[in-house]
């Protein structure tokens, strides 16, 4: 195995400390969809900002409490999605990280 992909469950959320620990200690990269895993030591994430979408989910609910009817609202998916990259962990992992690569980031983690 070569990298890690963890995809976004609820349990996998939970344990995302474990995880990223894990994956630092058998020297893994490992990129994520949401940033707290890249906040607690995971090289890097790339997914939807999830308070963006609470926030979108409450004009839904805005909408069906004023009678609209759930099936006559337009499906959406996300517009933006955002790199988190922790360069501490590409460092401990002697990854070079490109210069393109760092000016794309939203965030970058010292």
């Amino acid at each position: 195995m070569d990298g890690v992909i963890v995809l976004i469950d609820p349990f996998l959320f939970q344990q995302r400390t474990q995880i990223t620990g894990l994956a630092l200690k058998h020297r893994l990269p490992s990129i994520y969809t949401r940033s707290q895993f890249a906040e607690v030591g995971g090289l890097m994430s790339y997914g939807a900002n999830y308070n963006d979408n609470y926030r979108r989910a409450g004009t839904f609910v805005d909408k069906i409490l004023k009678g609209a009817k759930p099936g006559d609202i337009p499906f959406e998916q996300p517009t933006r999605y955002y790199l988190v990259i922790n360069r501490k962990t590409a460092n401990t992992l002697g990854i070079k990280l490109v210069n393109e690569l760092l000016t794309r980031a939203d965030k970058i983690i010292e």
